[in-house]
Parts: structure tokens; C-alpha cells; sequence
């Protein structure tokens, strides 16, 4: 692996973050003319089709794949997109949701038997500090309502991180594709049976081009080309030198958020979005950091 990044490969870093961020300005838009379990059933309509033609499967058991495309996409965006209908805003979506790293934590000592890090946990401890202040200021009670189904479906992709943690090393595109493909008719089926054949004809007489790219812009360059190119830079470089990227999308989602939705950036989304980016940073870099405390040499 290459220690030190090209500038090609940080601006293509800087590319896919931009691109994750502002996806939930997209999700906003497309969900004005679409009910949120057709949105998200039609994004993995085509981020499966036709790619499932021409990728493998990725060697894991079909069970694994299965559960992995139940929690990543079924569960994880139908709980997200219903959660933003009901009125959370796009850029606070893009901070809540990254608490999925604290429940991949959490479920990892339940289920793996793995011990967090003290620092991990006061990470963890920071960043829940931030959705409480966040959960304080929402004064509807149908974003309210919202905010917690977008923290289940946090604890979703949480589960299911711990799903792939269970799989061999699998091509990240290729689980990526037939996920999708296992995703798809359950949120069909739900989107038929809670949202009724009438919102589906409603859709299709009122789809237009922003329907269209809306759909599109969830199914290729979000799903499939920033898994893939997020999936070839985790494989050049060491995972310390990419992961910290993500911190970036939260911030690129508010920021988005504001320019093309409008939505007012209050002084405690600023003191919560810097809670819950203190608290990755600690859980991701704390042990690091204090390991290179116990190991440096006393200076005379």
C-alpha cells in the first residue's frame, strides 16, 4: 500500500464526500414527487439492473448477502427516506446518520464479543451529547418523529456492518450489486402495501425530469461509482489515511443543505455537528493516539 496520497487520489477522495453530502439535498428534492418507499425501492431497482448481469456474485452465502442488502438498503433507506418525508432536514440527516458508527460499536460487544477502547466509548459518549441537543431544538413533533427514524436507521447500517464483519473478504462492488438486487422487491412489496398502486400512478403522471435525475443521480454516482472508487482507494491506502474522508460528509451535507435548500444553520446544529465529528474523531483516532503516548521515548 502507498503511504502518501497523490493529489489525483485526494481530490478523488474530496470528489466522492462531496458527492455523499450533497446526495441528501437529492433525496429531499426526489422525495416531492415520490413517496419515500417507491424512491428508494426504484434507487435499487437500478443500481441492481443491469449490473447484476455482469458481476459475480460475491462468494459469500446467500443468506449473509441476503441480510447485508436487508439492513444496508432495505431497512437503513426505508427508515431514512420516510424519516426526511416526515421533515428532517437534509444537512442534520447527513450528521445523524453518522451515528451508525457508535451502534457498529455497541452491537460488536453484544454480538462479536469485542472489547471498545475507553476512548472509543467517551467518543461515543460526546457524540450522543450532540443528538440530545439536536432532539432538544426540534420543536415538531413530525420531526421529531423523523429525527428518531433516522437514528434506526443508523442503528440499521450498524447491523449491518456487523453483518459483513461475519463474510470473508468479498469484492465491495459486487456485494454492493446483489445487495441491491436482495433490497429491491421488499421495498416493493412495502411500498405496494403501505403506500397503495394509487401513489404509484400518481408518480407516473407526475414524473418529470428532476424525478428522473433524482432517481438516477441515487443510482450511479452515489451507489455505484463512490462505492467504487471508495472501494479502490481503501484498497491503494492504508484505511487511517481514507476513512477520516468521511468525516467530511456531514459537513458538505449542511453546507449543501444551506446553499440549494435554504435550511438556516442555528448555532446548535453548528455546537452539535462538532460534538458528533469530535466524537469520530476520538473513536477513530483515540486508541491510536494514545498508544503513541505509551510508546514514545521520555525526552531527556
Amino acid at each position: 500500500m502507498k503511504a502518501h496520497m497523490s493529489l489525483t487520489d485526494v481530490l478523488t477522495a474530496l470528489a466522492v464526500v462531496a458527492i455523499w453530502g450533497t446526495n441528501f439535498v437529492v433525496i429531499k428534492i426526489g422525495l416531492q414527487d415520490l413517496p419515500p418507499l417507491l424512491f428508494s425501492a426504484l434507487r435499487f431497482l437500478f443500481a441492481a439492473l443491469p449490473m447484476v448481469l455482469f458481476v459475480r456474485h460475491p462468494g459469500a452465502s446467500w443468506r449473509l448477502v441476503a441480510a447485508y442488502g436487508l439492513f444496508q438498503f432495505t431497512l437503513e433507506f426505508a427508515l431514512l427516506f420516510i424519516g426526511m418525508r416526515l421533515g428532517m432536514p437534509a444537512g442534520l440527516t447527513s450528521l445523524v446518520i453518522q451515528l451508525q458508527a457508535f451502534f457498529t460499536i455497541g452491537m460488536a460487544v453484544l454480538l462479536l464479543g469485542e472489547r471498545p477502547h475507553w476512548l472509543q466509548l467517551a467518543g461515543a459518549a460526546i457524540a450522543f451529547g450532540g443528538m440530545l441537543l439536536v432532539a432538544a431544538h426540534l420543536d415538531n413533533r413530525a420531526t421529531l418523529l423523523g429525527f428518531s427514524l433516522v437514528v434506526l436507521s443508523a442503528i440499521s447500517w450498524g447491523a449491518a456492518n456487523i453483518v459483513t464483519k461475519k463474510m470473508a473478504k468479498v469484492d465491495a462492488v459486487a456485494l454492493m450489486v446483489w445487495g441491491s438486487l436482495y433490497a429491491m422487491p421488499p421495498l416493493f412489496l412495502a411500498s405496494l402495501l403501505f403506500e397503495g398502486i394509487g401513489a404509484w400512478q400518481t408518480a407516473w403522471q407526475h414524473a418529470s425530469w428532476r424525478t428522473v435525475g433524482a432517481v438516477l443521480y441515487q443510482s450511479y454516482p452515489n451507489t455505484i461509482l463512490c462505492f467504487g472508487l471508495w472501494s479502490l482507494l481503501m484498497k491503494r491506502y492504508p484505511a487511517a489515511t481514507i476513512a477520516p474522508f468521511a468525516l467530511l460528509v456531514p459537513v458538505t451535507g449542511m453546507a449543501s443543505s444551506a446553499l440549494f435548500l435554504g435550511e438556516r444553520l442555528h448555532w446548535w446544529v453548528f455546537a452539535a455537528g462538532a460534538l458528533v465529528l469530535a466524537g469520530l474523531v476520538l473513536n477513530l483516532y483515540g486508541p491510536r493516539w494514545q498508544a503513541l503516548t505509551i510508546k514514545a521515548p521520555p525526552t531527556a
